[in-house]
């Protein structure tokens, strides 16, 4: 990678999700590429889902910190491959749960479609961890938390509702 695009890589970390302050971009896999094509310098970022209200946000502090350091790009935003909460960084995961909310499960291996009835399946789901206490004793409130890529849970046994990043 040219030394320019490795400094670029470095600023954009600083990026951080507007929703999620404490995890950048570039943890959550929202930032994809940085390249440069015809001298033109192109930031790649793909959302976390379809109609992702943070994008326009996401976009207009990627151009204020690259302006910051006098560097001007055009950002694209790329939908295919679609995001999964695969892309994210161990780091991503540690801050999620240290911020409150629960990090998604890894899906790589399990990205097999199953045909079973919703209480097959909600058993073959694995347990979510409280981000507060650790408990497993947990339960889904409502499968639209504070955002719509997150589901709002309750730990059974501290009783704190929390939010959890759902995989996809």
């Amino acid at each position: 990678m040219a030394p320019e695009l490795q400094q670029v890589w470095a600023l954009l970390e600083a990026v951080t999700d507007p929703e999620i302050p404490v995890v950048s971009i570039r943890e959550l896999g929202i930032l994809r590429d940085i390249r440069s094509r015809d001298g033109e310098l192109e930031v790649v970022i793909t959302p976390t889902y379809s109609g992702c209200p943070a994008m326009g946000q996401i976009e207009d502090d990627v151009r204020a910190a690259l302006q910051a350091h006098g560097l001007a790009a055009r950002v694209v935003t790329q939908l295919a491959p679609a995001w999964t909460t695969d892309w994210m960084t161990e780091s991503a995961r540690t801050r999620l749960r240290e911020y409150g909310i629960a990090p998604p499960h890894t899906l790589a291996a399990s990205n097999v479609i199953r045909f079973a009835t919703k209480s097959v399946a909600q058993h073959a789901l694995p347990a979510v961890a409280c981000p507060r206490c650790g408990s497993e004793n947990t339960t889904e409130t409502s499968h639209f938390g504070s955002t719509a890529c997150k589901a709002l849970y309750r730990c059974l046994d501290c009783m704190e509702p929390f939010d959890l990043f759902k995989p996809h």
